[in-house]
């Protein structure tokens, strides 16, 4: 023969000349080429490769397809001698087999078992892991019928309990991480299996993390209980007993056993801080008082407030700051445009793609074990409500979570929430200076405070009508608070900066109801200072305790504010906003009756004019 033969049937059955993959033909044909490589050199008769192919159901001329088949497998293995690979013996056939990588993951086994009866319980683990990387998907993939699903099921038993054994080896080495890592994997594939939740148990106990261990034990008879009707076996109940008992022998002291499983380094996923962020001072001192983590408790920081308010960049700024007291890692997660949330953390901790379990339950649970007993920060950014949170909240002992929201999340257990509101006079002006110059900015400072009054102190305003100012050097202060503002709704153009204060308000406007959505629009026509709960019913034409429900629905919302008892307020750049939708969205009609209902309110009209 010419250059070297070898096979596989660890994934699809496969064979090579060299470089060059060799066609196996049809798939009967090809079954019949597995047969002979699983029988590794031993010679198997036509009827047997009948029955393995065709069972009962085999054709009148079956012995000449077998026939015909091994001609041209022998033809397509070795063109130039085609029987010296398939050779003829006692009227059957026999495939030499020198190079297949079920035989060489059968030798790495062998000498992983040599290692562990030698005492090195590191060398088993390399050879278990150079075994299963040999693998490459379903075993004798393409390939039908009875004989060959059997041994897809043997063999697949066989990779199980590899892996199961390089988690035991891990386990005994202090690789506890890498350990439960691949336990997930098979009690994934394999959920009523109860050898992989046993060593689970060790792994986690080993990690001094008992409680999560004793919580595998019970996930594991739930669930035995709701699919067999049965109790745990022996070894997964004498595990839970020996932990429980604190049995000293369970920790292994001639082996090391590090309190945590690796991770990448301290992870840092925060976004880069402002170089231009300023003030928040009050607030942030605030927050990080409230970052004190337990033993028992994960301690949870929520930011509620309006759209574009700094929120995430306060979030941010506050990781940046405390983040040397987490060094085991900090996360953050855009909850608004990340599909799948806990997929992205279990893979910041470590758990690659293919590890990952199916159910949102199960990643819970092991997003929780994997982060029990460590220091990490998560910013969760955007939150929607109070179970999307839960779901992601890190196991206890040392992590913090920081929340943002538009809306405060009821039900999240020891929870602390901050409003955030516009930035003080002094902050506001800060910013401008460091947008537009502090030189520019103090020769018209009456001007920028008037500038900053408009807008409320709110960061997204300052930011763009400081970038307008920038981007036109020959406005003084002045010229910059006569020119700048929202013009009319019949405006042929919208000035970009007015686009881009408005677009968070936008955002937030698509997820009102009808009815909240009518009511922030028309009742900015009144242009008052203050809007009391009358004025609101007689404006929208609603008795007064809807009215009322409905403002302080966008009071939650932080669209208007509260300014005592049943008595509100619009932010000056949300008023103007509020007033050109009106136009656009309600109507001149609509609009025209609520300033004819408002003018009645005010007895500017007698009542049945």
């Amino acid at each position: 023969m010419g250059e070297r033969l070898r096979f596989e049937v660890l994934g699809p059955v496969r064979a090579w000349r060299g470089e060059d993959e060799i066609d196996l033909g049809s798939p009967q044909q090809r079954a019949i080429f597995a047969i002979l490589l699983l029988q590794a050199g031993l010679p198997v008769s036509p009827d047997q490769l009948i029955s393995a192919i065709w069972g009962a159901t085999a054709p009148r001329a079956a012995v000449g397809v077998v026939r015909s088949y091994v001609s041209r497998l022998r033809r397509a293995l070795d063109p130039g001698h085609p029987a010296a690979v398939i050779e003829s013996v006692g009227g059957g056939y026999a495939l030499r087999t020198e190079h297949l990588d079920l035989a060489e993951f059968q030798r790495r086994l062998g000498a992983a078992r040599e290692a562990r009866r030698a005492g090195d319980p590191p060398a088993a683990a390399v050879a278990l892991r150079a075994a299963l990387g040999l693998w490459h998907g379903t075993p004798l993939s393409g390939v039908n019928g009875d004989y060959a699903e059997s041994e897809r099921v043997r063999l697949g038993q066989l990779r199980l309990t590899a892996i199961e054994d390089l988690a035991s080896a891990d386990i005994e080495s202090g690789r506890h991480a890498e350990a439960a890592a691949g336990l997930v994997e098979v009690i994934a594939e394999q959920s009523l299996r109860e050898r992989p939740r046993e060593l689970l148990m060790l792994a986690l106990y080993r990690s001094g993390r008992q409680a999560d261990a004793l919580a595998v034990f019970g996930e594991a008879r739930r669930l035995l209980a709701d699919e067999l009707g049965l109790d745990p076996g022996p070894e997964l109940r004498e595990m839970q007993r020996r932990i429980l008992a604190a049995d000293p022998a369970l920790l292994a002291p001639d082996a090391p056993t590090p309190a945590r499983p690796a991770m990448s380094p301290g992870p840092s996923q925060l976004p880069p801080d402002l170089p231009d962020f300023v003030g928040r001072d009050e607030e942030r001192a605030r927050l990080s008082a409230a970052l004190t983590p337990s033993h028992a408790s994960v301690p949870v920081v929520g930011v509620e407030g309006l759209a574009g308010v700094g929120k995430t960049t306060l979030a941010v700024r506050l990781g940046h700051t405390v983040a040397a007291d987490y060094p085991d890692g900090q996360f953050f997660v855009d909850l608004g445009t990340t599909g799948e949330p806990l997929a992205e953390l279990l893979r910041g901790v470590g758990v690659p793609s293919t590890g990952l379990p199916d159910s949102s339950s199960e990643r819970t649970a092991l997003w929780r074990t994997l982060t029990a007993g460590r220091r990490l920060l998560v910013v969760l950014d955007d939150a929607r409500d109070a179970e999307q949170v839960r779901g992601l909240l890190p196991g206890s002992g040392g992590s913090a979570v920081v929340v943002t929201a538009r809306q405060r999340l009821y039900g999240l257990a020891y929870a602390h929430w901050l409003k955030l509101g516009g930035l003080g006079e002094d902050d506001s002006i800060a910013l401008l200076e460091g947008l537009v110059g502090a030189g520019r900015v103090r020769q018209g400072i009456a001007d920028a405070r008037e500038l900053v009054r408009r807008s409320a102190g709110l960061p997204q305003v300052l930011r763009a009508l400081g970038e307008r100012i920038a981007s036109r050097p020959a406005w003084s202060m002045a010229e910059a608070t006569r020119r700048l503002g929202r013009p009319d709704p019949s405006s042929p153009v919208l000035p970009l900066e007015c686009g881009a204060i408005e677009r968070p308000y936008l955002s937030v406007l698509e997820q009102l109801t009808g009815a909240q959505a009518r009511a922030f629009r028309l009742l900015s026509l009144a242009d008052e200072p203050d809007i009391s709960l009358d004025l609101a019913s007689a404006l929208l034409d609603l008795p007064l305790g809807d009215a009322g429900a409905l403002l302080e629905s966008l009071v939650d919302i932080h669209l208007l504010e509260a300014g005592g008892l049943d008595r509100y307020f619009y932010h000056e750049p949300l008023r103007k906003f509020a007033a050109s939708r009106a136009y656009i969205d309600e109507g001149p009609e609509a609009c025209a009756a609520a300033m004819d209902r408002l003018a009645r309110f005010h007895g500017a009209i007698p009542i049945g004019a």
